[in-house]
């Protein structure tokens, strides 16, 4: 009876140790960002596409699943080339990524741009319906005063919109 009783306090102790070693390279395996809105978030996944760079606080360490000693033959036995390749490869990673945000950007900024560009182009054909139509057209002048367009400024500003037209409807 006293073996079972020391062998229970003993397997107790065991595996408190193990659960302590084992929550470090638990813990390693977490992404860490900031978002968006400013709270920090933690992940076993990468954080969203479009997460800048700099909002990326911690990335996963890498775990060894392979003993000390294969990996120390495997790495003697290993060309040069191939252990210069891994640090290459993650540069290359990074370069991808950093290619990706760009182009995201890009096409960000082109979508917003176009869509200038349609707003632009429709007000500019209202306008020029509004010319056409004969429709009286009332401006400020630099004191504040009322004046209409008359035929020569009619004929101006209906130039001018469309120029803006053939500028920014393609």
């Amino acid at each position: 009876m006293k073996y079972v009783r020391f062998a229970s306090p003993l397997l107790l102790g065991l595996l408190a140790v193990g659960a302590l070693v084992s929550t470090p390279s638990m813990a390693g395996s977490q992404w860490k960002w900031r978002d968006a809105n400013g709270a920090i978030q933690y992940s076993d996944r990468p954080p969203p596409v479009g997460t800048p760079e700099q909002a990326i606080l911690a990335r996963p360490t890498p775990i060894s699943a392979k003993p000390v000693v294969a990996a120390a033959s495997a790495a003697s036995a290993a060309p040069a080339s191939t252990a210069a390749s891994k640090p290459g490869s993650e540069l290359d990673a990074k370069k991808r990524k950093s290619d990706e945000e760009k182009a995201l950007q890009q096409k960000a900024e082109e979508e917003k741009l176009a869509k200038a560009k349609a707003e632009n182009c429709e007000r500019a054909r209202s306008y020029q319906r509004t010319l056409n139509d004969g429709i009286r057209i009332v401006r400020s002048n630099a004191k504040g005063e009322r004046e209409f367009l008359d035929d020569k400024a009619r004929a101006e500003e209906s130039r001018k919109t469309q120029e803006s037209i053939n500028a920014n409807c393609r």
